[in-house]
């Protein structure tokens, strides 16, 4: 396996003096820029003037300014802003004020490895990526301990870039988890891959048809909420803590049973084989170049299936389910 760096591989210096610059404040924006400045770091926000989180931003002490001004003099500049706003700012609104010798640092190698962004030969281009949302960036850190984060170096102008990111990534709490280096390729393609076909798009999509096996079969819409959605959480969190084995634990001997025996009628060999479609498309740029046409042309099919996401049925009853518990709303509540 891969070395975990930790806190003793990391060389604070490598921070020290250096302005840091966190374009963008919304999940990720917000944790890191927090993080850093709890790490003692000389960091600045910069915001789209009379953006949504100008005023989120002041309300938690900072003093934001525009993108431009922050660019400016910056010796780090972390670009924290959704994947499909980063070429159009950081064309128009960082590379013409970003100094030689300045590090540029992204959080997702998408825009890097698919050649959105071609930062100048002058400057670092790494990659720190907490293998986490921003909310728990900064939950974890403020506990003390930290998220796993991976980074990369795509371009070493310095000589130090791989200092520089694990420094950075010291400071926004990884090394306390441990960090992985890895390549912009790699994470860009694994992360893509994770979230389409497991995370999200597979995940979601098998509690779906799941549900409506058992309701078009005559069962309670509700009874197969609990067994389809509800009860995934206590699987996952098995899964998380321990893996395979510490399901295999917790669950009866029915349910490994029916695990072992049915799970590959379920996943089978047609489904590995669209998973590796759907991973050529991610590795040869197909599924980049569809995301930016979509953007590009107002994501009207991006919102149709979205909404149509939030119109299945299941979101019905789970929202009546949901609201008689208690600890769900109450965890809601402490979120807020």
């Amino acid at each position: 396996m891969d070395k975990f760096f930790t806190e003793t591989d990391a060389n604070k210096e490598a921070l020290r003096d250096r302005r840091v610059v966190v374009l963008g404040y919304g999940s990720q924006g917000r944790g890191q820029a927090l993080n850093l400045r709890d790490s003692g770091v000389d960091v600045a926000v910069g915001l789209r003037s009379g953006g949504t989180t100008w005023a989120q931003a002041e309300g938690e002490g900072w003093e934001p300014v525009p993108v431009e001004t922050a660019v400016e003099g910056a010796d780090v500049v972390c670009l924290l802003v959704p994947d499909m706003d980063q070429p159009e700012l950081y064309q128009q609104h960082v590379a013409p004020h970003l100094k030689p010798g300045a590090a540029v640092v992204f959080a997702h190698g998408f825009n890097i490895h698919y050649d959105a962004i071609a930062p100048a030969d002058n400057v670092d281009v790494i990659m720190v990526a907490p293998k986490g949302p921003g909310a728990l960036v900064r939950e974890q850190f403020e506990q003390g301990r930290g998220v796993p984060c991976l980074f990369a170096v795509h371009q070493d102008a310095t000589g130090s870039a791989a200092e520089l990111a694990l420094a950075y990534a010291d400071a926004i709490g990884g090394t306390r988890a441990g960090v992985m280096q890895t390549t912009f390729r790699e994470e860009t393609e694994t992360d893509l891959f994770g979230e389409q076909a497991v995370l999200c798009g597979g995940a979601t999509e098998l509690v779906c048809a799941g549900w409506e096996t058992l309701v078009e079969a005559g069962y309670d819409p509700q009874l197969a909420y609990f067994e389809c959605l509800h009860e995934l959480k206590l699987i996952v969190d098995l899964l998380y803590e321990g893996g395979l084995a510490r399901m295999h634990k917790f669950v009866s001997d029915t349910a490994k049973y029916g695990d072992l025996s049915r799970g590959k009628r379920v996943i089978d060999e047609q489904t590995r084989q669209r998973m590796k479609e759907i991973l050529a498309e991610i590795q040869d740029g197909r599924f980049a170049k569809e995301w930016r046409e979509e953007h590009a042309t107002g994501s009207k099919n991006y919102h149709a299936m979205l909404q149509a996401d939030l119109d299945h049925p299941i979101e019905q009853v789970g929202q009546q389910l949901r609201s008689r518990f208690a600890w769900i709303r109450q965890e809601e509540g402490a979120t807020a």
